[in-house]
């Protein structure tokens, strides 16, 4: 009985610490962070479009398209493929991928894409790509919008997100709601 009270002490202690004190507490770390942990936002003339760290699905060929995702940029379950650079099954879809943009962008070589436009990173969320995934999609779109080139490069240009340690980013949201406000 002794044993059982102990049991039952610790039971209540673990469930206020966890389910009431923890909670609280990243909740209250959570109002220090911008925009008080309920995520950056992207807006467009005062409505929300999505999220800044949060990839979405652009598929149209007046958009610049983002990194593939593995989970179909479903942001309720991130994850990767876990398939590895040997499985068969990877290679041929990352062939796949490579195929599509060679046949919507005839201009480009293979050896012109980068890898962020053929695989899907880690979280199968990733919302930037690099400065060259976006330019090998500037022709593709100045065409497609009846644009000129050099505006729709200068709009990627100043997309360009340099960081003091990695690459160079470009985030697709913003670049494409950008976009839609080119004239």
């Amino acid at each position: 009985m002794k044993n059982l009270f102990s049991l039952l002490k610790l039971t209540v202690f673990t469930l206020i610490l966890f389910a009431v004190i923890y909670p609280l507490a990243i909740y209250g770390i959570a109002q220090l962070a911008p925009n008080q942990g309920k995520g950056e936002t992207i807006s467009v003339n005062g409505k929300v479009v999505g999220y800044q760290k949060i990839g979405q699905k652009f598929d149209k060929s007046n958009y610049f398209w983002g990194r593939p995702s593995a989970v179909d940029y479903n942001a309720a379950g991130s994850a990767g493929s876990n398939k590895g650079p040997s499985n068969a099954d990877y290679l041929a879809l990352v062939q796949k991928r490579i195929d599509t943009l060679l046949l919507v962008h005839p201009y480009l070589k293979k050896s012109d894409i980068p890898s962020d436009m053929v695989t899907a990173s880690g979280s199968g969320l990733d919302p930037n790509i690099s400065p060259q995934g976006a330019l090998i999609q500037v022709k593709r779109i100045a065409k497609e919008r009846k644009l000129d080139e050099t505006k729709v490069k200068a709009l990627v240009e100043s997309k360009i997100n340099t960081a003091v340690v990695g690459p160079e980013t470009v985030n697709v949201l913003e670049l494409n709601a950008a976009l839609d406000q080119l004239r």
